[in-house]
This record gives C-alpha cells, sequence and structure tokens, in this order.
C-alpha cells in the first residue's frame, strides 16, 4: 500500500493570515481537526488540502510551482481577481503578454497565481484550481505520475503533465529551461503513508522511482523519522513530505 497525495503546502511567514487569504479567495473551509497544523479542506473529499506551516524562506524568485485558478464563465475571471485584491493579493508582472489572456497575482505572501480566462480547454472539468504549475523537467513529471499512480495526461515536447484517475487538479511542468533552484522551495507537495503500511518499504520504493532522502536519520527501532514525518527530493532536486497518517 502506497502513499497519496494529501495536501499542497506552503511554508508561509504568517500561515494564519495566509490561510485566510487562500480560503476566502477559493471558498474552502479551515480544518478543525484536533491538533492539525493550519489548513483549509476542499470541497470534494477525495481532493487534497492546502497546509500552511511557518517559514521564513526568503523570496529570491519566482517560485517553481504555482496555482493555475480557473474561470467557468467569462465574468468568473474578473470576479476572481477583484476578490484576491479585497483580501490583500497584488498584481506582479513576470514578463506576461496582454494577448495572454491570464492575470498574475501575488498573494500576501508573495506567492505568484494565475488566474485563468474562461475556455481554457486543458484546463476544463479540473475544478477551481486548475493546476499546480511547475517549472520542471520531463523526468520529474514521470517520477511523478509513477509515484502517484496518477496518468500523464500530457507529454510533448518535454512538456508533462498528470492527473489523478479521479480527475480534479492537474500538476504540470513546463519543461527546459528550468531555472536553478536557489533556497528551499516554498510550496511542496505532501504524501500520507495509511497507517497500517509499512514505512521503509514506501521510502524504498521512492528512491527507487528517483527520490532522495537528505535527512535519513531514523528512528533505530521502526526505521520512522521522530514525528512521522520527513522530507525528500524528487529528481528536480525539490522538496516534498512523506507523513504517516493518522
Amino acid at each position: 500500500m502506497s502513499s497519496h497525495l494529501s495536501a499542497i503546502c506552503f511554508n508561509a511567514t504568517r500561515p494564519s493570515d495566509l490561510a485566510r487569504f487562500w480560503s476566502g479567495v477559493l471558498g474552502w473551509k479551515p480544518a478543525d481537526d484536533p491538533g492539525e497544523d493550519i489548513a483549509i479542506l476542499p470541497p470534494d473529499p477525495t481532493g487534497f488540502r492546502i497546509r500552511f506551516l511557518p517559514g521564513q524562506e526568503p523570496k529570491t524568485g519566482p517560485n517553481r510551482a504555482h496555482f493555475d485558478l480557473t474561470s467557468a464563465f467569462p465574468e468568473d475571471q474578473g470576479q476572481t481577481v477583484a476578490r484576491a485584491l479585497e483580501l490583500g493579493g497584488k498584481h506582479i508582472d513576470v514578463g506576461q503578454l496582454p494577448e495572454e489572456g491570464h492575470v498574475v497575482l501575488a498573494d500576501p505572501d508573495g506567492n505568484e497565481f494565475c488566474v485563468i480566462p474562461a475556455g481554457n480547454k486543458f484546463l476544463a472539468d479540473t475544478g477551481f484550481i486548475g493546476a499546480l504549475a511547475c517549472d520542471g523537467t520531463q523526468e520529474v513529471g514521470y517520477f511523478w505520475s509513477r509515484a502517484l499512480g496518477w496518468p500523464l495526461v500530457w507529454d510533448q515536447d518535454e512538456e508533462t503533465a498528470i492527473q489523478s484517475p479521479d480527475g480534479g487538479t492537474k500538476i504540470t511542468w513546463g519543461g527546459p529551461p528550468v531555472a536553478p533552484k536557489t533556497g528551499t522551495n516554498r510550496l511542496y507537495l505532501e504524501l500520507t503513508l495509511p497507517v497500517d503500511a509499512d514505512w521503509q518499504t514506501e521510502v524504498a520504493r521512492l528512491v527507487a522511482l528517483g527520490a532522495t532522502r537528505p535527512d535519513a536519520e531514523a528512528d533505530a527501532h521502526t526505521g520512522e523519522p521522530a514525528g512521522g514525518r520527513t522530507v525528500m527530493l524528487d529528481p528536480d532536486g525539490n522538496e516534498f513530505a512523506l507523513r504517516r497518517g493518522r
């Protein structure tokens, strides 16, 4: 039994404030699980949650991953942008062209995201968060397809995309050129391993697929890290977390 994608995590300078922003933009409700970190919950219980963890990573350039928010109707794009600005977001310039149609914003912590106009066929039927768009190689797209058991829904010109068999948000990688990684990523994936699954077996599976484990210290008896959570790296050097389910 392998792990599954349970959350997309933000390392945030003010987790509570960032959670309120994204809860307001997306319309997702805060989690009220006892002992749970600050998180917001998707409307579909099969989807991933978004977690907000304390972090002071300096902003040294564009994030390697960002959300693409969809618009069901032409007026939705303007409404989403207006709501984000009212909640503390701002317009930013990343070199986008006016004819591209999407609006680029940053949340109050400086994390980029895009609001896509209605009619985008690639993001049709994905939900409000149409994609987690990532800077990355074809190799890393193949890795995550195998790691999550999600099929490739795009594989062309070294650009890749995967999507859960149940549908929902796509994860995409733009292919070369890939900007050099500087520091710890602010956004990253978190996988959860079922309570009754073997930790060492799952770590070995991910390593065999191409992951590395920079923090290999684990409990001498169980093979699990203290707290049941460890950080690993995918083939592009991006952090992701593996945690034990509750």
